[in-house]
């Protein structure tokens, strides 16, 4: 996602087509009730495709909730065993069932088969359409390999993207969020790339929805500088430059207010660390949006995302935003216009950004007006329209012709990006 003229409107351009109705199997190891920002963004991308008129097919893993009905209609679910995540108990993974899901799309061929996430059953749904010989879209989503080194497990860095280069390369085109992320994508070996961008729901993430109440449950009065964090707290997020960040607002403005959002197996440390900082716990829907808008100033210091859909959250919520240059920040944040960005991984840099903006609190406004302007274009519609042509040149003939001729013939990225333009004319 990003203003006019960037990489996902120039690899995207709105032009007429016309469409389908598709039938499209998405399979994906995370979805809500589950909280994160890939759960959360594919539910996103499945209400719209139902409004679009698709024929929808979700496989998932089970949460132990009922089998609830999703509300938009054209889509039926599928769940399969599903079994805590390592670190992550509240989170799931899908069980293989390659077997189950070629009987499934045997009896009902879907269009194109959509994989979010490479776990076991992302991977058994891999092998299930390239033996019925199907269209394989896949979403490169988080950044694995990279938080080995977070967890002591340096060691497994290449080996897990030697496993999400091999899974990638065999799917049709992997869509990635920005063009940053397709270069680097590409120069480590990743074929067939496509910058298909995020959305973001500016009617929900408003700032009218800010709270004096709210922010007097924090200590905070009308004129008190609130620093937001938002997400898991956990050790790749790279909270702790927060905690050093703040440390050093509070010497400019000593009434200031820190906010953290989210929960995660870091949190008890991190509470022993600043314990004058209000720990909100996981916050979702319309009290997730009144802990946006209800802040100032949002720092994001993680640089593991491969987008980060808090970024543009908190812009629309109409905050200033401070965040490495790095994933969404690059691209949505201008320096000085509506955030602050600092040079990746660069610690110093960042707090030094933060005490710029507690010198400037009182200025702010202009800032945090720019913030929620720059991403009001960014609507979801947009982006399903996106998804839906990466789907129907996915579904061209000379493409697929086999499951072989697409993995020898399809394109470069640039060739992919010019292939989804000519679809779209």
């Amino acid at each position: 996602m990003s203003d006019a003229g960037t990489a996902a409107n120039t690899t995207m351009p709105e032009t007429s087509v016309t469409k389908r109705r598709l039938r499209i199997a998405v399979v994906t190891e995370t979805y809500p009730p589950e909280v994160n920002g890939v759960a959360q963004t594919i539910a996103k991308v499945v209400e719209g495709l139902c409004a679009e008129g698709h024929e929808l097919t979700l496989v998932r893993p089970s949460q132990g909730e009922p089998l609830n009905k999703i509300p938009q209609t054209g889509v039926s679910q599928v769940f399969v065993t599903g079994v805590p995540v390592p670190r992550y108990g509240q989170l799931k993974m899908g069980l293989p069932a390659m077997n189950r899901l070629t009987r499934l799309w045997r009896a009902q061929r879907p269009d194109v088969v959509h994989i979010v996430t490479e776990g076991p059953l992302g991977l058994s749904a891999l092998a299930a359409a390239q033996r019925l010989g199907l269209p394989i879209a896949s979403e490169f989503r988080t950044n694995f390999h990279t938080y080995c080194r977070h967890y002591g497990l340096g060691w497994l860095t290449r080996p897990i993207l030697g496993y999400l280069r091999w899974f990638h390369n065999r799917t049709s085109c992997t869509m990635v969020p920005t063009r940053a992320l397709a270069d680097e994508l590409t120069a480590q070996g990743f074929d067939n790339l496509c910058v298909v961008a995020r959305g973001v729901d500016t009617t929900r993430f408003d700032p009218a929805k800010r709270s004096a109440e709210l922010r007097a449950a924090w200590g905070a009065t009308p004129d008190t500088l609130v620093a937001l964090y938002v997400g898991r707290l956990a050790d790749e997020k790279n909270i702790p430059v927060v905690l050093n960040a703040f440390e050093q607002m509070q010497k400019v403005r000593p009434d200031s207010r820190l906010v953290l959002v989210g929960d995660g197996p870091a949190r008890a440390a991190l509470q022993r660390r600043c314990p004058a900082a209000v720990f909100a716990g996981v916050r979702k829907g319309e009290e997730l949006a009144r802990h946006y808008a209800s802040g100032d100033v949002f720092l994001f210091p993680s640089l593991t995302e491969t987008f980060g859909n808090v970024t543009p959250e908190a812009l629309a919520s109409g905050l200033a935003v401070l965040a490495f240059n790095h994933a969404a920040a690059s691209e949505l944040i201008t320096h000085g216009d509506n955030g602050l960005r600092a040079s990746a991984g660069d610690h110093a840099e960042f707090i030094r950004h933060a005490v710029d903006l507690a010198r400037r609190a009182s200025e702010l406004h202009p800032m945090r007006r720019q913030a929620r302007a720059s991403v009001l274009r960014l609507s979801w519609p947009r982006i399903i329209g996106d998804i839906e042509q990466v789907y129907t040149a996915l579904r061209k003939p000379a493409v697929h012709e086999s499951v072989h001729k697409a993995e020898e013939s399809f394109p470069t990225p640039n060739q992919a990006d010019l292939a989804l333009r000519q679809a779209r004319t």
